[in-house]
């Protein structure tokens, strides 16, 4: 690399690179890429970040619950072996601080900080065709030029804040989940509105509830949760997973979903009602994703399958929640279940048995009309707060990208090319725009994950192809139009094939206004193990879809 970028020296001596890469954002995706690409290549990379240190979602989400929904044992780097067996979780889930204390260990554990860059916003970057460089700006007014760009901001990472009206009149405080304040909220002896019911909603509702005088909960759309069973991990089990990590690596890289969990091979139609009975309290008492993940093979494609699955939740909410109107506000009702986010549960549904949570259910009572001076006016009638917390989500993997401002060939910009929803090849990149590698980006695995799993193999595919560019004496490698297109067919025909479009789900872009309704990860034929095949096999066919120059 190091000799590519003295030929671009000689030839432009006007346009000089000041680095290697360029990557954007230092959560668990910036920090692998920067430890592959300067630690395995030694290339010349430099990490930017608008926070104050290293962790990416566990820097910026510190509200009230705020914890990993895949085990521990696996939401981890893996390339550390050592860090594999010295490290100890508290919890199945750990909390935020927790996470973040990992993070941060890794960095000052592998040297990471001295080639990053906090408190800088990237806001823009534009290719550079004669110059075959990026120019990238922040908003410290520094000027980058870079061989390579990768963004590795996250997929939920921009928020979503609905323009309620009047928000600006309220004279409490409010607060979106993503940016909490570091120190935390004190909700004691206050009347606290938290508005949305997602994954985000339904760890920080039932912590709120413990201190708040009086909780109102703000519904649009009832969720199917499922518990997660927190709580400390048998020594036994941790041990023997230590014992086993090669093979515990081997299993999540070729699994469905990056967690060891696996469908029941066989249809639930094709069970008797005592059999699936017993499966699905043993998926239930078992807690985690294993319901959504490790359900009946046919649960994502069959209607009639997946009501199966719906109804035993449905009996569990009504069981759980003592007053019948209010579990029945509870009730996801008008979309399938498993083709939202699915929330874990600790105590969500209990806290609705307590006297001081109501619910405000947007079918039933009427939706929010304006945010007002005292509070929310919702269905007619007015709720009085002194504090609002909006757990409305995110613009997911399309927003983050498109918030960098990226110019590729012929200054066109990246919302131009995804005016009618993301276009990529693999979700790792994207035609006319030459040397940008997105990790984890649209269509490709991403959210239906476990991250640390998609992530690492991003950033070993994308290490190994600036390696092979390297060697092979190329300066730009460029997905192209044809490949980028039947990429796109091939994500949106396989979503096509199951119950997932069925759902207004921020998986389908449904949770912004003016948004493109489309499929945003890839639910590939074999999940998070085939589409790495497919990656290596792209790769092994000399970069089967790009242009390399």
């Amino acid at each position: 690399m190091a000799e590519t970028l003295e030929r671009t020296r000689a030839e432009a001596p006007d346009t000089v690179a000041e680095l290697d890469a360029v990557i954007i954002g230092a959560g668990f995706s910036g920090m692998h890429m920067l430890k592959s690409l300067r630690d395995q290549l030694g290339l010349k990379a430099r990490v930017y970040e608008a926070g104050e240190t290293v962790g990416g979602t566990w820097y910026w989400n510190r509200y009230p619950g705020a914890r990993c929904d895949s085990d521990a044992y696996i939401y981890c780097f893996t390339w550390d072996k050592q860090l594999l067996q010295e490290w100890e979780w508290s919890e199945r889930y750990p909390e935020q601080p927790e996470i973040l204390r990992y993070l941060e260990h890794v960095a000052e554990r592998h040297d990471l900080k001295r080639d990053m860059q906090f408190n800088t916003r990237v806001t823009g970057a534009a290719f550079d065709e004669a110059a075959k460089l990026w120019t990238v700006r922040t908003d410290t007014g520094q000027e980058i030029r870079t061989r390579f760009l990768v963004t590795a901001v996250g997929s939920l990472s921009t928020t979503n804040l609905p323009q309620f009206k009047g928000l600006e009149t309220f004279g409490g405080k409010w607060f979106h989940t993503s940016s909490f304040p570091r120190g935390g909220v004190d909700f004691t002896g206050k009347r606290v509105a938290v508005v949305g019911t997602g994954a985000t909603a339904v760890q920080a509702i039932a912590e709120i509830s413990q201190q708040a005088k009086q909780l109102t909960v703000f519904q649009r759309t009832a969720n199917y949760c499922v518990p997660a069973r927190n709580g400390k991990v048998d020594p036994e089990l941790t041990a023997a997973r230590k014992a086993d990590y090669d093979g515990v690596i081997k299993r999540t890289r070729e699994s469905f979903f990056g967690q060891e969990h696996y469908f029941i091979p066989k249809s639930a139609l094709d069970a008797t009602p005592e059999e699936r009975e017993r499966e699905f309290d043993r998926m239930w008492d078992c807690g985690g994703f294993a319901f959504w993940l490790g359900n009946y093979q046919d649960m994502f494609f069959s209607q009639e399958a997946n009501n199966l699955c719906a109804d035993y939740i449905k009996r569990k909410i009504r069981r759980t929640v003592k007053d019948p109107t209010v579990a029945e506000k509870l009730i996801p009702k008008g979309y399938p279940y498993g083709t939202k986010r699915q929330p874990l549960d600790t105590n969500y549904y209990e806290t609705f048995n307590k006297e001081n949570v109501l619910l405000v259910d947007a079918s039933t009572d009427g939706p929010i009309e304006e945010i007002t001076e005292a509070g929310i006016r919702a269905g007619g009638k007015e709720y009085g707060f002194d504090i609002i917390v909006f757990a409305t989500g995110f613009d997911a993997l399309t927003g983050p990208l498109k918030a960098l401002n990226l110019q590729g060939r012929g200054g066109r910009t990246l919302d131009e090319e995804w005016a009618e929803g993301p276009r990529t090849y693999l979700g790792v990149a994207v035609a006319g725009f030459p040397n940008l590698f997105t990790i984890t980006g649209p269509q490709s695995p991403s959210v239906l994950s476990n991250m640390p799993v998609s992530i690492e193999q991003h950033v070993e595919w994308i290490t190994d192809c600036v390696d092979h560019m390297r060697k092979n004496g190329k300066a730009l490698i460029e997905a192209t139009p044809g490949a980028q297109d039947r990429w796109v067919a091939h994500v949106n025909e396989v979503v096509s094939a199951t119950l997932m479009p069925k759902a207004n789900s921020w998986y389908m872009s449904a949770n912004i206004p003016g948004k493109p309704r489309a499929f945003l990860p890839y639910l590939g034929p074999e999940g998070v193990g085939g589409y790495r095949k497919t990656c290596d096999d792209v790769a092994a066919k000399g970069y089967e879809g790009f242009d390399l120059t």
